[in-house]
């Protein structure tokens, strides 16, 4: 579980207090959709996916208390990873209605194997843009309005910041710090979780590259 830090807060250290019930209900929060798409994307309809999400859950609330936070032994990630395709597997076990060549089998096949390296790759896709996801519902009430629309015009619709400016009636210097102010704070919402790795999925954002003046100080200004 490379991914924490021992010194610092990070979710994951404090879900193993049992009676921190916000941090675990966040911990579920972020995680439950990971695993709920994982299981989807396997062919699980709606219901039978959230109970095996379920499932994986309450093994990471079993288990949480066992962690030992070795760089050397692997991601939390990882180890969800793992968790989750046990799960499913004893899923399609249980069911043992799986016709011999149909795609269920395949599947089953698949779960008993080691992950290859592009399965763990559209695993860790899926969970940097799970975290990112998560962070923006959990800092976009910090924002103003015309502070958010400047981050998600510039920062992940890719308009041009002089297009943001115009549309929005500020200056583009204003837009350049909304950005940054935002994508500052999503970054230390994602370290709260893992730490500071997970964090560089916004850590190459682009900086400003105009200066501005006092009257540029940002959209959040009155």
């Amino acid at each position: 579980m490379s991914d924490i830090p021992i010194t610092q807060p990070t979710l994951l250290l404090r879900i193993r207090d049992a009676d921190d019930a916000d941090s675990w209900e966040r911990f579920v929060k972020l995680y439950t959709p990971l695993v709920f798409g994982y299981c989807r994307q396997r062919g699980l309809q709606e219901a039978d996916a959230s109970d095996v999400a379920q499932e994986v859950m309450r093994t990471v609330a079993q288990s949480i208390q066992r962690f030992e936070y070795n760089r050397d032994k692997g991601t939390f990630r990882g180890w969800l990873l793992a968790v989750t395709r046990n799960k499913l597997l004893k899923y399609f076990t249980k069911i043992q209605r799986v016709p011999l060549g149909s795609g269920r089998t395949t599947i089953h096949a698949k779960l008993e194997a080691t992950p290859d390296a592009t399965e763990t790759d559209h695993w860790d896709r899926a969970y940097q843009q799970r975290l990112f996801q998560w962070a923006c519902s959990e800092v976009q009430d910090e924002f103003t309005p015309k502070t958010w629309s400047a981050f998600c015009q510039t920062a992940i619709d890719n308009q041009p910041p002089h297009q943001v400016a115009s549309a929005l009636g500020t200056s583009l210097g204003a837009v350049y710090i909304a950005k940054s102010r935002v994508i500052a704070r999503i970054r230390k919402q994602i370290e709260s979780v893992n730490g500071a790795e997970d964090s560089a999925l916004w850590r190459t954002a682009p900086e400003r590259t105009q200066a501005t003046t006092d009257d540029d100080a940002g959209l959040d200004q009155g």
